[in-house]
């Protein structure tokens, strides 16, 4: 029967499944529509490839239509014509396939193996992806992901009201995705190229007196642990990070805080000249647990979450008595008091452990431990004015 696509539309199953030659294919091997018992339709190819025949599935009608069968044969035999069987690749494509990484497990492989091993925020990492990728994208092979299922994930996360938690998704996918490149497991970057979702701007909050005075005091009845109200008041005290002050351990502290290079966000080690002030809520921390960690998690002596601390900031500040203030506010409060108080920049740039760029930067290599210790003490004695 020569086919036309009316002739395979209206074809009708009889009772058993059959299968009807194509003759208006003229190419080497036959096309073939087969319809089964109950109306359903496929195409196959048959063919002869080192002397035995075979047979090569192009798909279901009508997502194959007639000439998109016939395309596909005569691709078949450009196959055959170069040596090689499209029926025998075929299958390995598909065994190829079956073993591709999904992206639930290229999530979990990222975490275990490159974010543990390399990142501080290697936990969120992977709440992001437990929370928001992988549920959306988990059965999908990695390779197969597209720029519109990623953009569709982000478009989710922002429509709950969370532009700022799409930012970060993206960029926890992007860099799983430029890991899984590196390592072989898909040839490009599906969110290479796409734009953050949401417009992000640089935070300028700085708490004045009067906030200060009620954050400390606030503290006092705010609903959390004691060792939360310890971690936020050093914070505060000391202008460190948020990730180093949660990581802090005894064995660090000797006078100063030296924060090990591994910890430090930079890479740089970094000493902490430790005031007066600082010292005794180290001293307070240490009677509330005497584990290893400065500020353990309640779950055990493991260090603080992050996350938990700026969870448990946010929980109270109503309680508190203030609006829109973050744990990363602390430090620049911190260090903007510090030059209110006549201290140069430099120093609190040291005192914040920033990063300096040019010649002058390679060559300075002064610690500036007293010029630091100077800055944190003045800022700590205005402290105690203001709330002891």
């Amino acid at each position: 029967m020569t086919f036309t696509d009316t002739t395979v539309k209206n074809l009708k199953p009889t009772g058993a499944r059959v299968e009807i030659q194509d003759a208006g294919y003229n190419g080497r091997g036959a096309l073939y529509l087969r319809v089964g018992a109950k109306g359903g339709k496929s195409w196959a190819f048959l063919y002869r490839f080192a002397g035995r025949l075979r047979r090569l599935t192009l798909g279901d009608y009508p997502g194959v239509t007639l000439a998109g069968a016939r395309v596909a044969a005569a691709q078949a035999v450009t196959e055959i014509e170069k040596g090689d069987d499209p029926a025998s690749t075929r299958q390995g494509e598909k065994a190829i396939n079956r073993q591709a990484l999904t992206v639930e497990g290229l999530a979990a492989d990222y975490v275990e193996i490159y974010a543990k091993a390399r990142k501080r925020s290697w936990a969120e990492d992977q709440r992001i992806l437990l929370h928001d990728v992988v549920p959306a994208l988990g059965t999908l092979k990695a390779k197969d992901v597209t720029r519109r299922d990623i953009a569709r994930l982000l478009d989710g996360v922002a429509a709950r009201g969370a532009p700022i938690a799409a930012n970060r998704t993206l960029a926890v996918v992007r860099k799983m995705m430029n890991w899984a490149v590196d390592r072989g497991e898909i040839e490009i970057n599906p969110a290479a190229g796409i734009s953050a979702p949401s417009r992000e701007r640089s935070r300028d909050r700085v708490m004045t007196e009067d906030e200060i005075v009620a954050f400390w005091s606030g503290l006092e009845t705010a609903r959390m642990e004691a060792v939360t109200r310890q971690a936020l008041r050093f914070m505060l005290v000391t202008g460190q990070r948020l990730g180093e002050v949660c990581a802090m351990r005894w064995e660090q502290v000797n006078g100063v805080w030296t924060i090990p290079a591994s910890i430090a966000k930079n890479g740089n080690a970094h000493r902490v000249p430790l005031s007066a002030l600082a010292l005794s809520i180290l001293e307070q921390a240490k009677q509330v647990d005497g584990g290893a960690v400065v500020f353990p998690s309640p779950r055990g002596d493991k260090p603080m979450s992050p996350t938990a601390l700026s969870h448990a900031l946010r929980k109270n500040l109503e309680q508190i008595g203030l609006d829109d203030v973050h744990p990363h506010d602390l430090r620049r409060t911190a260090a903007s008091h510090m030059t209110m108080l006549g201290h140069n920049r430099l120093v609190v740039s040291k005192v914040l452990n920033h990063v300096e760029g040019g010649v002058t930067a390679v060559y300075d290599r002064h610690s500036y431990d007293p010029e630091k210790k100077a800055a944190l003490d003045a800022w700590a004695a205005k402290l105690e004015t203001l709330v002891l």
